[in-house]
């Protein structure tokens, strides 16, 4: 590359950054404060418009589920491509049928019905008229400090406030304790105490309300609220509260299905004593970039509709090639299993980082799935500004992760690289996340103890 050419490379850059905020909305988030414009990605790598290289481990937003530019993905995209793009759900399809039936037998859900979404909030739209629709109520129950999509029940239902732009909702939605494991009034009780605490605090709640509720949405593991999760068997012990009143369970495994916490396919099967959930959503990694998104839920829920309906783009062949292709790598390479032991290794290492630092409160995830908790230092205080610093420090070294968190504030590091990630890569990624970790911590003041 010439010198002029390289010279040329940040005007073009900011410039493109200068067309975006003239056409875009405000509220549109970009991310670091010379936003990135990604060209281009192979295997757990991507390049940005000046050329650099970066590790990923955010995999836009856990949506990148096995690599990039899978070859079998692509291929598969290709061929589909050069037949038809799409039908719309009024026609048979043959690629659609084929994930519906995987995805059936996968779910745990018995006697199984699969509808295709284009995303993770039209899903959950859909899961919420299907709820509201079989109970003939608008009252949904959600966790504290949830993420449930961008749209207008969506937001209605989402417990975390810096997601959540609008009070008026066409439901009535109560929130339970339990999301937050390490915050909140049971923080310091025991696991099984905690489970009969939040227990008890949904049984308090239903009684005031009658029992007239039409389902709990909860993810098993809340994404953007700093990937928080609750004990083992938490969502088990609520589920035998609901189903003694008919209300139906929800399981949101936009973030946590395909095998990505490692020791489970579903984020319910760690809850899972009681049985499947009537109703499960997901999207994000099945498509590994294409826009797919869904709903299974046992066929008396998912038929209770009485008029048509249509999904326009959801179960469009080119989608669908994409999602069975690659699911087909995901089982055949045993993913969740790599999920498991790379993202156990990862966790370890992230721990042994933080041990130490004043800014970090805590580590935490399964499979991988992992978020650094930053604060004040030594302090129990968010610090939306040292996860910016870690961000930046990150990415200046080859290195891209996300953040999110709640009491509406970013102050958590999400940490969710593809499911093929390697040990070698998980080694260079934890090493730039010490760096980006201490250079924050002697920044804000933070002394280290190692």
């Amino acid at each position: 590359m010439s010198a002029d050419e390289t010279a040329g490379r940040p005007a073009i850059h900011s410039t493109l950054h200068e067309r975006h905020r003239a056409v875009l909305p405000d509220w549109l988030a970009l991310y670091y404060d010379e936003p990135i414009e990604i060209t281009h990605g192979e295997g757990r790598h991507v390049w940005d418009g000046e050329g650099k290289r970066y590790l990923d481990f955010f995999g836009g937003i856990l949506t990148t589920m096995t690599a990039h530019a899978l070859p079998e993905v692509t291929k598969a995209v290709s061929e589909q491509a050069q037949r038809i793009l799409h039908t719309s759900s009024l026609y048979l399809d043959r690629p659609m049928v084929e994930l519906a039936e995987r995805i059936a037998a996968l779910s745990g859900i018995p006697d199984a019905r699969v509808f295709f979404t284009t995303s993770g909030t039209e899903a959950n739209d859909t899961a919420l008229l299907l709820a509201t629709t079989h109970r003939r109520s608008n009252q949904i129950l959600a966790l504290r400090n949830s993420y449930h999509g961008r749209s207008f029940s969506a937001v209605g239902i989402t417990g975390n406030r810096a997601w959540s732009p609008t009070t008026l909702s066409p439901l009535q939605t109560l929130y339970v304790h339990g999301g937050v494991r390490s915050r909140g009034p049971y923080a310091e009780l025991d696991d099984a105490d905690f489970i009969e605490a939040c227990t008890a605090d949904l049984e308090d709640m239903l009684g005031q309300t009658g029992g007239d509720v039409a389902a709990l949405i909860a993810e098993p593991v809340q994404g953007v609220g700093g990937f928080t999760s609750p004990p083992d068997g938490l969502l088990a012990a609520f589920r035998q509260v609901l189903q003694e009143r008919g209300i139906l369970w929800i399981s949101d495994e936009v973030q946590t299905g395909w095998g990505r916490t490692g020791d489970n396919f579903w984020g319910w099967q760690a809850h899972g004593q009681a049985g499947p959930p009537d109703i499960l959503t997901f999207a994000k990694g099945i498509g590994n970039g294409m826009s797919i998104g869904g709903v299974v839920a046992r066929a008396e829920v998912m038929n209770c509709l009485g008029a048509n309906s249509i999904s326009t783009f959801g179960g469009s062949p080119i989608t669908m090639a994409a999602g069975n292709a690659n699911l087909n790598y995901l089982l055949e390479h045993d993913l969740q299993g790599n999920a498991r032991r790379v993202g156990g290794l990862l966790l370890e290492r992230l721990r042994a980082v933080a041990a130490g630092l004043g800014i970090v409160r805590e580590v935490r995830g399964r499979g991988l799935m992992a978020g650094v908790e930053l604060v004040e230092p030594h302090t129990d205080t968010p610090s939306p500004r040292a996860a910016s610093l870690v961000l930046e420090a990150a990415r200046e070294r080859g290195l891209l992760i996300g953040k999110g968190g709640g009491h509406s504030t970013s102050s958590v590091l999400r940490i969710a690289p593809p499911l093929s990630l390697t040990v070698a890569e998980a080694e260079e990624g934890a090493a730039i996340l010490e760096h980006a970790l201490r250079t924050a911590n002697t920044e804000l003041g933070g002394e280290s103890t190692q």
